[in-house]
């Protein structure tokens, strides 16, 4: 069509939240963009604070069918206060992007380094995100913390160890400390020790007395880096404020992705605004970078690349 339909946000959620919601769901309704012809397309669903144009904004959902959007509300909750204060009310605006291209590699319109994108109307709600009870990690070098989702016994986060620093948990609304090892927890017990230096997704339950950690390492790979396609990898750093991965560093001419813990089980490559598992290698010319990179829901994400 020379004016495409583009996508519609029909419906949107009451998201005054608090913590008894945790476990609940809801459910945000769309409809798919509509350029006149049988098409595929990639869609996102992003909010950002009223009155602000998007430009800062963060994505909660990446999908291919807007149909229904469902969230647990610990989940939303979570991702929305990448942007939000807690425990105030907010005025939020929500939109759809969609994004069609196809990789012919022509550069025309359409193709993937120049694709047809179109937004819905923008939505506004009034949005209450609760704060989440913590974990602070004393003696582990850094400051850092890992927290309840649900705002019940079950804690989790990522936390950055090294095995020659143990640490513990320390409660801050019980004034409570658990040490431990082998996976078990033990109020007032030894510090922990880490299986591993970097990164690793920590979860504790404090009334089952459980704890378990497990490598999650972020790196960039690729022949623009200064390891090639080889590990071990570039790794990068997570800011817990906004939930994202950053690296600054010196590229050549070449190609990057995104992967985990030096393996290729979980890699995100295709386009800085549409990362997906197994997607294309990205290209990128000679510099300094800063990168940026946000993953969603652990299976796709978006990235951006800052030429220093």
């Amino acid at each position: 069509l020379t004016d495409p339909n583009p996508p519609t946000i029909n419906s949107i959620p009451d998201m005054i939240f608090d913590r008894s919601m945790a476990s609940d769901t809801v459910v945000f309704k769309g409809s798919a963009v509509d350029p006149g012809f049988q098409a595929s397309a990639n869609y996102s669903l992003e909010a950002a604070i009223s009155g602000t144009n998007f430009a800062e904004s963060v994505r909660i959902f990446s999908g291919v069918s807007v149909d229904e959007i469902k969230f647990q509300v610990s989940d939303l909750n979570g991702l929305l206060l990448r942007l939000l204060p807690a425990d105030v009310e907010t005025s939020v605006d929500f939109r759809i992007r969609s994004i069609l291209a196809v990789d012919a590699g022509t550069g025309a319109p359409g193709t993937s380094t120049d694709p047809f994108e179109y937004f819905s109307e923008t939505k506004t709600a009034t949005v209450f995100v609760y704060g989440l009870p913590r974990l602070d990690l004393i003696g582990s070098g850094v400051d850092q913390k890992i927290e309840s989702a649900a705002g019940n016994s079950q804690y989790s986060g990522y936390v950055k160890v090294d095995p020659d620093q143990p640490f513990t948990l320390h409660n801050p609304d019980t004034d409570i400390t658990y040490g431990g090892s082998g996976s078990v927890l033990v109020v007032d017990g030894e510090g922990i020790v880490a299986p591993g230096l970097g990164y690793h997704h920590m979860t504790a339950d404090i009334e089952a007395l459980t704890y378990n950690m497990e490598a999650y390492m972020i790196g960039l790979v690729g022949s623009a880096t200064p390891n090639g396609w080889d590990a071990p990898d570039q790794k990068m750093d997570y800011n817990p404020a906004n939930g994202t991965w950053y690296i600054t560093l010196d590229l050549i001419d070449g190609f990057i992705k995104f992967r985990k813990n030096d393996g290729w089980a979980w890699n995100l490559g295709g386009t800085p605004e549409e990362l997906t598992q197994g997607g294309a290698d990205i290209p990128i010319s000679a510099g300094n970078y800063t990168i940026t990179l946000t993953i969603i829901n652990d299976e796709t994400g978006t990235c951006k690349i800052d030429k220093n």
